[in-house]
């Protein structure tokens, strides 16, 4: 078995950004700037947006946080992003979700310029990427593609089960691995929460992404012998036996799963470094259209 290791991997991407960056500072063009937006105080988000911001400093980008209240109004929070859109500094924003719930969260994506959008969500990005054209692609199926290229995992032919069918992840995925490109060319289904004999569907895979966001449910009987596995779920679990009183788990069981598969990627450390990394990269193409325009 063969752990595929976001951490490292995604240490590799941010050094050949970095590297890109410095460069770019060497020909005084201008170096990529990304905003986040963060509204209210949700903890999870909190601690993603800060690590967004750290990932920036280490590469050389230049970094803005707008923190907004829980009880700023849409209206407020659009006003918010055109002036984003409008700002010639900013080469990408995202706004961290889940957003209050008295906000509409298509409403406020669809407002993002597609140009800036480099969380990929804006639908003419998903749009371009459906028809296989030049685009942002959302940031973690990005990663989950880089990381199955970088460690040379086999998939043309191959028959690949996504399970869940989020815009986020399970519906990219499945478009990415059925296209033509280095880590493509697959045959894949997409199951979800109505299919009907699952364990038996992800029995033939060759390749099983579990995103579904159930902890541990993917388990050693539900794949095949040297079965890849992408573990893309993360849950907090509750564990009276760690200090902190939980412990972090993804969709699949990893004790078992791990003794039968070929290539699986640990929860944490996996796909979630890899997350950040690649919207680090989408950033950095936003600057380089920039500049060729």
């Amino acid at each position: 078995m063969i752990l595929l290791d976001g951490k490292q991997t995604s240490a590799q991407i941010k050094e050949e950004i970095a590297s890109a960056v410095s460069e770019m500072q060497n020909n005084n063009i201008k170096v990529p700037h990304l905003a986040a937006v963060l509204v209210g105080t949700n903890g999870a988000s909190m601690t993603y947006v800060g690590a967004k911001v750290k990932a920036c400093e280490l590469v050389g980008f230049e970094s803005t946080l707008i923190e907004l209240p829980e009880e700023t109004s849409e209206d407020e929070l659009l006003t918010q992003i055109k002036a984003l859109n409008d700002d010639l500094n900013i080469d990408g924003f995202i706004v961290q979700l889940p957003l209050p719930k008295h906000i509409d969260d298509q409403k406020v994506l669809m407002a993002i310029h597609p140009d800036k959008d480099v969380d990929g969500f804006h639908p003419m990005n998903v749009g371009r990427l459906t028809l296989d054209l030049p685009t942002f692609i959302s940031a973690t199926p990005y990663g989950i593609m880089e990381l199955l290229e970088r460690y040379e995992i086999p998939t043309s032919g191959k028959h690949v089960v996504v399970i869940g069918r989020s815009h986020i992840v399970g519906r990219p995925m499945s478009i990415l691995m059925s296209q033509k490109r280095p880590a493509g060319n697959a045959t894949v289904t997409v199951a979800h929460s109505r299919t009907a004999n699952l364990a038996a569907l992800t029995k033939t895979a060759d390749i099983v992404v579990a995103a579904l966001g159930i902890p541990e449910f993917l388990t050693a009987d539900m794949i095949k012998e040297d079965a890849a596995v992408i573990d893309v779920g993360i849950t907090r679990v509750s564990d009276d036996s760690k200090k902190r009183g939980y412990r972090i788990a993804g969709d699949v069981h990893f004790e078992s799963v791990s003794k039968k598969a070929s290539y699986i990627t640990p929860v944490p450390g996996g796909v979630g470094p890899m997350t950040i990394a690649m919207l680090l990269k989408n950033t950095l193409l936003a600057r380089q259209r920039a500049e060729a325009d």
